[in-house]
């Protein structure tokens, strides 16, 4: 059952992606709107925006207002992606289409944790700040898009590579979901260090197939989203930075699971791998 604030989110999200697209529907329906309401795209979306965000803000306070402000974002760049990725120039249709499984990800993220595990719902698990590094590399992801099209726009048209990359994207995304869903209050954001009443070692259903299955679905989903925007030099980079973040988050994981469950994960260990290519996960001298 959905608790109060995921169903908060999910009204917020779908209300912010409907309102985003509205213009557009109104333009192709040829509605009598006054042109000058399109004529300055951008100031259309600005105004419909900040209206959006008053409205909130007289309706929420303390923390569902900070639910529906991020939910309600992540719902207008969802509607924004759609927009673009099917009207804009082709060279930036895929562009369109990364925010939108950007927003996607994110928001997802929060109803996944809001139907699993309502009690560790937070504001953080929008994972909007996951980190600084995190933030920089989705910024250089930005410029090189931008740079490369200046120069070379024919490289950032769809393109196989960039189809093969939103597959790589959507079933990433998948598995991590269905990782969250059979995990379910086992699930968190965090790495706990202290076992909690009721904290099970999950070993059954996608977790049979590989030890650390969520780790596994972000890690394709981050090198799917440059494949989208088809950049070389951030592909290479995520690769190498998610692979790294990946290892220590698994060896540092892997500690406190010896410690909570002992024999019983040695013997899973044994059983299944971590999913992730040349990474072994930690393991006991015995």
């Amino acid at each position: 059952m959905l608790c109060y604030d995921g169903k908060l989110s999910l009204f917020c999200f779908t209300a912010a992606s409907l309102i985003a697209i509205l213009p557009e529907v109104l333009l192709r329906l040829e509605f009598d709107v006054p042109q000058a309401y399109f004529n300055k795209i951008w100031l259309t979306h600005l105004f419909q925006y900040g209206f959006l965000n008053i409205l909130l803000l007289l309706a929420f306070r303390g923390f569902s207002y900070q639910v529906a402000v991020r939910a309600a974002f992540l719902g207008y760049v969802f509607g924004i992606g759609i927009i673009v990725s099917l009207i804009a120039s082709p060279s930036w249709q895929m562009f369109g289409m990364y925010i939108t499984v950007m927003a996607t990800f994110h928001y997802t993220e929060f109803l996944g944790i809001a139907c699993i595990n309502p009690s560790a719902l937070s504001i953080d698990s929008f994972i909007l700040n996951h980190s600084i590094a995190y933030g920089v590399a989705a910024s250089s992801s930005w410029m090189e898009f931008v740079a490369e099209r200046q120069y070379f726009p024919s490289i950032k048209e769809p393109s196989s590579v960039s189809y093969f990359g939103l597959v790589l994207c959507v079933c990433g995304e998948l598995l991590r979901k269905l990782a969250m869903f059979t995990a379910k209050q086992n699930f968190s954001h965090i790495v706990q260090d202290e076992k909690l009443d009721g904290h099970e070692l999950v070993t059954h259903g996608v977790y049979r197939v590989c030890r650390h299955p969520s780790y596994v679905g972000w890690f394709y989903w981050s090198i799917g989203t440059q494949l989208i925007l088809q950049n070389p030099l951030c592909l290479l980079a995520y690769i190498a930075a998610a692979w790294k973040f990946i290892r220590d988050r698994i060896y540092f994981e892997e500690t406190t699971l010896l410690n909570f469950f002992g024999q019983d994960y040695v013997d899973y260990q044994k059983k299944v791998g971590t999913g992730m290519p040349f990474i072994s996960g930690y393991k006991l001298n015995l």
